[in-house]
């Protein structure tokens, strides 16, 4: 029922490709924004089950039909945003994976909230 077409909405992931040295550290790297639609929980509150267990701190929960879908704990999310680039051509995203439960007919995932500028 969560998968039903009229309970989708759209958002867009990136996948993790890999992390570039730079001068002080790393930088991750990200493949190019893709856009899929899933059943995107509001914000959490106390009435929703806890799917990820009470240890687990996430503030949504999407819910896609396809199972193997390559979304994991290195992706990054665009759910309330729109893909876009900042100067240094690093992503502006508004959410992170917290973590990925998957079952035979669907993939739940946990996320939480973050701020990149």
């Amino acid at each position: 029922m969560r998968c039903l077409r009229r309970n989708k909405r759209p958002f867009w992931y990136a996948l993790f490709r890999e992390k570039e040295r730079v001068k002080g550290g790393h930088r991750p790297i990200y493949e190019d924004a893709v856009r899929t639609t899933g059943n995107i929980s509001p914000a959490k509150g106390a009435a929703y089950a806890e799917p990820f267990g009470s240890d687990l701190q996430y503030d949504r929960v999407i819910v896609l039909d396809n199972p193997n879908c390559p979304i994991d704990e290195n992706t990054i999310l665009f759910i309330d945003v729109e893909p876009s680039r900042n100067t240094d051509g690093d992503y502006i995203y508004d959410y992170v994976v917290k973590k990925v439960a998957r079952s035979l007919n669907s993939v739940s995932i946990a996320v939480s909230r973050v701020s990149v500028s």
